[in-house]
């Protein structure tokens, strides 16, 4: 049987990485772009759009288009952020020797 002192500071050793971790993640900003940068969206960890370009020249075109552009460019900075998410709790995984797939971060799951 596991001793529950060890299984105790493990779950105290879990919690202090994923802390540090969200706090990590929250302040990481990425930058989605679409149109060949015509439409640039900052975003920060916690989904906040920060910042929001777009191109003078795509004033001339269509309402359609440029949604579809902001669209796109939310969405780029939206899975850049997954992705720096999936990255993050891999990097816990690997220190604290739990499998890959800890969290739903291997690439085997879901969404992967």
């Amino acid at each position: 049987m596991p001793d529950m002192q060890e299984i105790m500071k493990k779950a105290q050793e879990m919690q202090t990485h994923m802390q540090k971790a969200q706090k990590e993640i929250t302040n990481t900003v990425v930058e989605g772009v679409a149109g060949g940068g015509l439409i640039k969206v900052k975003m920060n960890g916690n989904h906040r759009v920060l910042s929001v370009y777009i191109a003078s020249s795509l004033m001339d075109e269509d309402e359609e288009t440029i949604a579809d552009l902001a669209a796109a460019a939310f969405n780029d900075a939206a899975e850049k952020i997954e992705a720096a998410t999936k990255k993050k709790m891999m990097e816990i995984a690997k220190e604290m020797n739990l499998p890959e797939d800890f969290g739903g971060a291997g690439g085997t799951g879901a969404g992967a």
